[in-house]
């Protein structure tokens, strides 16, 4: 009876951490967040330090680097964004202009150009070159290895070295399949952070009304419902908070069959056969670009004094952290590109680990993939469904949700077919 115990315990433990590893080990987007610094404007330091704290989400792998802050770029013209709100869509990132032509032209050029001086700047400072090192591994000798794809990627490093790949078939295609499933999805989100003290707009507005519409107009927003909570609080208390805004600006990189080559033909080296000329040619070149996606505006407006014995720099810190979630879910809901996988937690009933902090509503579709591999590795998704998000069941995973809005759901409910799905499929929002 203890041995039949026993095993069926075993069971049990192997079977959890295999459902982890499932729900785990699946091939994320890649992504690097970046801020623009400007010390002369209010509380840019208390920005600054909670949005280097703040970790980028789980359903990305963390590819960040060293820099996190951008101090060389002046603050971007807000009055212009709108012009840009809908995100062109241009491969080299630029053709901004011209897109709208009911819109003033001279606007146009202007937009055009904040959005252009951002990009410049980042292929000037090399950002898609340390992207790319990163995913290899280079040393500071200049040589590189496969031991991050393949880990990102759940594939044999021996399998997928450069070396072996020349060599076979199978090692090709798993490096072809790495390229398209993980180092062409990385992003790099450029956060352009504004800070509002609702005390100072109500000082310049009179009456409720006047405040509401000048606090939601400041904020990027019409729908702060700053009159319903002045209601039952008062225009004193009303007039006491914080709104953080952010405009962030997302780009790619650009990774195809052509850059791919290139790199492995012209600059892969690694430290136990180390070739100068190849070392050199990674150095030199101005291969790796990042293109321009689209922009979104996102917003946290929060309450001081009345119900908080928080300081004023922990309530902006919670509101910047709130605004960075915000508007990375806001821009994976406009952008497709950008849109990421999630493992149901469980197939029945379907289940899955995302919530209002990645945007859901009730109602929103997503589509149910299985990953197979063909005989040589590579992965492929085949839809074997669609799901929609249950209104009411949404987990509320917000940042600081447990202290401000408690729930006992734990994960965000589905409806679909039921035996259809199972325990680590992935989901993806479709339109």
């Amino acid at each position: 009876m203890k041995k039949i115990l026993f095993l069926t315990a075993l069971v049990l433990v192997v079977c959890t951490a295999f459902a982890q590893s499932s729900l785990q080990k699946y091939k994320r987007s890649s992504l690097w967040t970046l801020m623009i610094d400007k010390p002369a404007e209010s509380q840019d330091s208390v920005i600054l330090k909670a949005f280097a704290s703040y970790p980028v989400p789980e359903k990305f792998n963390d590819h960040n680097g060293d820099l996190r802050v951008i101090s060389a770029l002046n603050a971007i013209d807000e009055n212009l964004l709108s012009q840009y709100a809908n995100g062109p869509q241009s491969n080299a990132g630029l053709g901004l202009l011209g897109k709208n032509p009911k819109s003033n032209k001279k606007q146009q050029s202007s937009a055009g150009q904040n959005v252009e001086l951002i990009e410049w700047y980042l292929n000037d400072s090399n950002f898609a070159k340390k992207i790319v090192a990163k995913w290899f591994n280079r040393s500071a000798k200049g040589g590189f290895n496969m031991n991050l794809v393949a880990d990102r990627g759940a594939y044999n490093a021996s399998d997928i070295d450069v070396k072996v790949a020349k060599k076979s078939e199978r090692g090709l295609a798993l490096v072809r399949d790495a390229g398209e499933q993980l180092i062409q999805n990385t992003f790099v989100i450029v956060n352009d952070f504004k800070f509002t003290n609702k005390e100072e707009v109500a000082k310049k507005a009179k009456g409720l009304l006047s405040l509401a519409s000048s606090v939601a107009s400041y904020a990027g927003n019409s729908s702060l419902s700053l009159a319903s909570e002045g209601a039952s609080l008062g225009v004193g208390v009303v007039g006491k908070g914080y709104v953080i805004k952010t405009n962030a600006y997302l780009f790619k990189l650009v990774w195809n069959q052509e850059v791919a080559n290139a790199f492995y033909n012209e600059m892969w080296t690694d430290d136990a056969h180390l070739d100068p000329v190849k070392v050199a040619a990674f150095e030199n070149t101005d291969l790796f670009k990042l293109e321009y996606i689209g922009l979104e505006t996102a917003w946290a407006d929060l309450q001081s004094t009345a119900f908080t014995k928080k300081t004023d720099s922990a309530l902006i810190s919670i509101a910047t952290k709130k605004a960075t979630d915000a508007v990375i879910a806001k821009l994976q809901r406009k952008y497709e590109v950008f849109r990421t996988k999630t493992p149901l937690l469980s197939g029945w009933p379907i289940s899955a680990k995302i919530g209002l902090k990645e945007g859901l509503e009730g109602g929103d579709k997503y589509e149910v993939l299985e990953q197979i591999q063909d005989e040589n590795g590579r992965t492929q998704y085949k839809r074997v469904g669609v799901v929609k998000v249950e209104k009411g069941e949404i987990w509320d995973n917000r940042y600081m949700a447990d202290e401000e809005n408690p729930s006992k759901l734990e994960y965000t409910s589905f409806k679909g077919a039921k035996n259809k799905y199972a325990e680590g499929m992935l989901i993806r929002q479709i339109d």
